[in-house]
């Protein structure tokens, strides 16, 4: 697939805990490695104009500012922002979008106001009825992703059958082969589970343009068993906040509380690089960035916490879904799905 000649990304320089201490080092450290990219920091120039400073002369053509000093508040209603807050780095960054003069947008800001943002200036690929936020999630061979996490608490049938076609769409263009998908359930037995999530199998296994594997529990989303697991935002959003807090339990063991002595006990079992290599594959800054799929633009959320490496990550997922062409993509498949039908 050809990659598209511009990559500019609008970044919510105001958005997230820590703002622009955070995103604008990022934007610095993506450029010294992606000469290809072209990035945007939206947001006040007071604010922003200092840390720049710091950013070396070759970096800085490749990068901007557009001012506004209004920004997205964590607790402001979703509902009210795009009455109040269309001068916000969010929504000028989601505009850049819809305008065509930015190709992705990256926020670490309220998630529901990105959400109402989205679907204001960028409206659903036709066929998609919601939006779905997906996250990446480690695995023992290689990732894979779960949708929704965060975007719709509540799901019907369809919206879980349009969120695992989005998914797999997704999987295959990161993976290049054809992607195994399944519900995340209570269960591997057809009769368990709610009546959205049992019709929802219904769907796709009358769908031959999906692989569809089956249930999944929760004990074996990072087995592999499936490229995509799908189920509503509310058990997703639960299931990889756990999985985050695991994962951070064990590297502050690895690293923190078990001293030295403890640490060096275990290196003589284990070189360092499998050490490395878990302590990597169980970071959650390693997968930062979740792509909010099924919008007619690209548009990655970043954790609201992340540090500098994370919101780097987030950088690079949106880098990621401009040149796989993501929007495109699903919109060709439901559209192939629907003529079928």
């Amino acid at each position: 697939m050809n990659s598209p000649s511009q990559r500019r990304i609008a970044i919510d320089a105001m958005g997230g805990d820590r703002g622009v201490g955070v995103t604008v080092p990022a934007a610095n450290r993506i450029l010294a490695r992606r000469s290809d990219l072209e990035l945007v920091l939206v947001g006040d120039s007071d604010r922003i104009e200092p840390l720049l400073s710091r950013v070396p002369a070759g970096n800085r053509g490749k990068l901007r500012v557009l001012h506004t000093d209004t920004e997205v508040a964590e607790d402001d209603r979703p509902g009210s922002v795009l009455r109040s807050a269309r001068e916000s780095s969010m929504f000028l960054a989601a505009d850049m979008v819809k305008s065509g003069d930015a190709q992705a947008m990256v926020s670490a800001g309220n998630s529901g106001a990105l959400l109402m943002i989205g679907r204001h200036l960028l409206k659903t690929i036709p066929g998609i009825h919601k939006p779905a936020m997906v996250a990446t999630i480690p695995g023992a061979s290689k990732q894979s992703f779960l949708l929704d996490v965060g975007a719709n608490p509540e799901c019907d049938a369809q919206h879980l059958f349009e969120f695992a076609v989005m998914g797999s769409v997704l999987a295959e263009s990161l993976n290049r082969a054809p992607a195994r998908v399944g519900l995340l359930n209570i269960g591997a037995e057809h009769y368990k589970g709610t009546e959205a999530v049992r019709e929802a199998a219904e769907k796709l296994e009358r769908c031959p343009a999906i692989d569809y594997v089956g249930f999944i529990e929760a004990n074996e989303i990072y087995h592999g068993q499936a490229d995509v697991v799908v189920c509503d935002g509310f058990v997703g959003n639960v299931t990889i906040k756990a999985s985050e807090g695991v994962a951070n339990v064990i590297r502050n063991v690895l690293y923190h509380k078990a001293g030295p002595a403890y640490f060096n006990r275990i290196s003589r079992f284990f070189s360092a690089s499998i050490i490395n290599s878990l302590t990597m594959q169980v970071n959650p800054e390693r997968f930062n960035g979740a792509c909010l799929l099924g919008l007619q633009g690209n548009v990655v959320k970043s954790h609201g916490n992340a540090s500098v490496l994370g919101f780097c990550h987030a950088i690079l997922e949106a880098a990621n879904e401009i040149d796989n062409q993501v929007p495109r993509l699903i919109a060709n498949k439901v559209e192939s799905i629907m003529a079928t039908a």
